[in-house]
């Protein structure tokens, strides 16, 4: 189940016995624990003789079952919660000398206390190591097969950019900041759409903007840490305008920043050259850009669009590819020996706002 799916099931039912939270994902993992000790311990008084903590690197599954079947004298409900669940796995070596690779004493032990669970007692194993995707895959279902008792599972997957992107619209709106769609836009994607860090940094512009103060692109590049995409994305708008003081300014921002700038000229590359693409089809709005590029297989952002779109139109074709070789030029004297890069992106500036 899903995050959400988890929060409605914890408030229509009673929680089940044991749940396996399986996922890298720290903002939604942390959200899921909130209101699991909400629904369970929701007296304060509760919740430091209800909620006991183990982790499997130190303590053994048998312990913790253990643990569960011991009743409380101070509560009458408790939260176990595992952490490192995956450290309970059988060794690779152990695995290969057993007909049945998954099996062990711990599920085993684990199995048998969920056919007859102790009243009141939730079990919570949390394995956050591996990824949903890659050489991981494999890795996450073998937590699941040998978590294969326990009744529901929660998937902690890192959210998709349209969940990311409305993650921050609801957390800016309750933090009652005044950002625009753009913005918004922006300030997820140079935080690669992770929830935590995007709530953190809504958290800090809520304080900047207590005094009634709007939140514009520039106060997210000089505001947000590690907001390079943000940053390289003004460049990106100036030179569609052919405003060299502005592109000049951002490259000062960059530099202040100790940005790697060969890696700024490749956010630029790609931006051309998707402008080039859209060009080149005859693509006359934003909308269409993304429908042609997701044709391609790239998803964009509207506001990613939009500049796209921004840059096709301030540019002719044959501009575009005069600054896509422009570009390449550039990328070759950034990698003569002992380059001084501003002085490389200066003269890019320059010949593109010629």
């Amino acid at each position: 189940m899903t995050p959400r799916q988890f929060i409605a099931h914890i408030r229509q039912e009673n929680p089940a016995p044991a749940y396996l939270f399986l996922g890298p994902e720290p903002y939604q993992r942390d959200w899921c624990r909130k209101a699991l000790i909400e629904r369970l311990l929701p007296e304060p008084e509760q919740r430091e003789p209800g909620l006991a903590r183990h982790d499997l690197q130190e303590t053994s599954l048998e312990a913790v079952i253990g643990d569960a079947c011991s009743l409380s004298l101070f509560v009458t409900q408790r939260l176990i919660w595992v952490s490192s669940a995956e450290a309970a796995l059988p060794r690779a070596r152990a695995a290969a000398d057993s007909d049945q690779p998954e099996a062990g004493a711990g599920a085993a032990a684990l199995a048998r206390y969920l056919r007859d669970p102790t009243p009141g007692v939730v079990l919570v194993f949390e394995s956050v190591r591996y990824q949903f995707e890659g050489d991981d895959k494999k890795k996450v279902e073998r937590v699941r097969g040998f978590y294969a008792a326990v009744p529901l599972q929660v998937e902690l997957a890192p959210l998709a950019r349209q969940q990311a992107r409305a993650l921050a619209e609801n957390l800016a709106r309750r933090a009652g900041l005044e950002i625009g769609a753009a913005e918004l836009d922006l300030l997820v994607e140079s935080l690669g759409g992770e929830a935590a860090r995007i709530a953190a940094e809504i958290d800090k512009l809520r304080l900047w903007a207590a005094a009634g103060k709007r939140v514009g692109l520039q106060e997210i590049t000089e505001l947000v840490p590690d907001a390079r995409a943000t940053t390289i994305f003004a460049l990106v708008d100036a030179l569609g305008r052919h405003d060299r003081l502005r592109a000049l300014e951002v490259l000062d921002t960059l530099v202040r920043q100790s940005e790697y700038l060969p890696l700024a000229l490749s956010f630029l590359a790609a931006q051309f050259r998707a402008a080039l693409a859209a060009k080149e089809a005859g693509l006359r709005s934003p909308q269409e850009i993304r429908n042609h590029l997701s044709a391609l297989g790239m998803n964009v952002w509207p506001s990613k669009a939009a500049q796209i779109h921004q840059t096709v139109s301030a540019f002719s074709q044959s501009q575009i590819v005069a600054a896509v070789k422009n570009i390449f030029r550039a990328d070759r004297a950034l990698r003569d020996a002992r380059p001084d890069d501003r002085l490389v992106m200066e003269d890019f500036i320059l010949r593109l706002t010629g």
